[in-house]
């Protein structure tokens, strides 16, 4: 049984969906290059933790590195793949451009070349719900057009998924893109807004809340990001019978491609998000009250109607109670007490 390619177990949604495809009975290949965008310790402590499967093996290499890549592809012969390495990072796009091309265009050419000259039978990639980016209609639905991206980084999301299509269409590659919603979760990114929130209050310094803590969010609990994957990735795309080039639909394709929303399907206010950490920690924040920044969306809100009824997706874990989930492994992890 040839293993399934996880690109970017290294980082937050790499490591779960590569540990939940383990607990499956799964044989995964992990790939990553341990980037030094943040902490290199929380990345190897994932990865050290996923190495501890006997049907883990890692492979250390960068996507832009093209001999690399090929040579992943041509040795272990995936028959599906799970594209999670990205440069991320909304705001660092702006200072660090450069980065953004090489990893998330350049390295996603190279897995596409990857899927095509060797025989994978579905590709799974992320792509962000920033694709939406001046859009105002809510909810934010698959269906509607993304033109008008705010930063970088969603630019080269939005070129992923019109260069996954194109591969699809010329090579009958099935390609499936999810567009995830904030997501957060035990093992998040330090530079997220839950982990510089908690370290911040901990710490006793005030927290940096733009739009004056305005903005919504369809906050996602990293499980229910997870399930959507796996539940996507067992039901490779097939082409849209019913696809008309002259009102064409930009989720579904003649081809074998689709993209999906994925994320909760409730908004709650960035106040209330803070709200609810203020009491999982026991301790009120300080906060420094700020405009929306540049590139910065007032609200997300995530239509997975297509997702649901394609997969069965129901996303289960309200910030409620997924939050105290994150204290909990941060508390553990950090060795911070109450």
């Amino acid at each position: 049984m040839n293993p399934i390619l996880v690109t970017g177990t290294a980082g937050f949604i790499g490591y779960h969906v590569a540990e939940r495809l383990l607990a499956r009975g799964e044989r995964v290949l992990g790939l990553d290059n341990l980037s030094d965008y943040y902490d290199v310790t929380l990345k190897q402590a994932r990865l050290t933790r996923l190495q501890m499967h006997a049907s883990y093996r890692h492979v250390s290499a960068d996507l832009a590195d093209r001999d690399a890549i090929d040579a992943v592809f041509a040795i272990h012969k995936p028959p599906a793949v799970v594209h999670l390495a990205a440069q991320a990072g909304v705001r660092y796009a702006a200072t660090n451009p450069h980065i953004y091309v090489s990893s998330n265009i350049t390295g996603f050419l190279h897995v596409l070349e990857g899927c095509r000259h060797h025989g994978v039978k579905h590709l799974v990639y992320a792509s962000t719900s920033s694709v939406y980016g001046g859009n105002t209609t809510m909810p934010f639905s698959e269906h509607q057009a993304t033109a008008h991206p705010l930063t970088l980084y969603a630019a080269t999301k939005k070129s992923n998924e019109m260069m996954a299509h194109s591969y699809a269409h010329l090579f009958g590659l099935p390609c499936t893109g999810l567009r995830f919603f904030t997501v957060y979760g035990p093992w998040g990114r330090p530079d997220m807004a839950l982990f510089l929130f908690t370290k911040a209050i901990l710490a006793g310094e005030p927290l940096k809340v733009f739009n004056h803590g305005h903005h919504k969010r369809s906050f996602t609990y990293v499980d229910d990001i997870v399930e959507g994957i796996v539940r996507s990735l067992d039901r490779p795309p097939q082409p849209n019978p019913q696809w008309n080039a002259a009102t064409p639909d930009p989720a579904t394709s003649s081809a074998p491609y689709r993209l999906f929303n994925i994320g909760s399907t409730s908004t709650v206010q960035l106040l209330r998000y803070i709200e609810v950490l203020e009491q999982c920690l026991g301790r009120k924040a300080t906060l420094e009250l700020l405009p929306l920044q540049a590139g910065d969306v007032p609200d997300t809100e995530a239509d997975c109607h297509d997702l649901a009824l394609a997969t069965g997706y129901e996303p289960q874990i309200t910030v409620e109670q997924g939050i105290p989930r994150f204290v909990d492994w941060y508390r553990g992890y950090y060795g911070v007490g109450a």
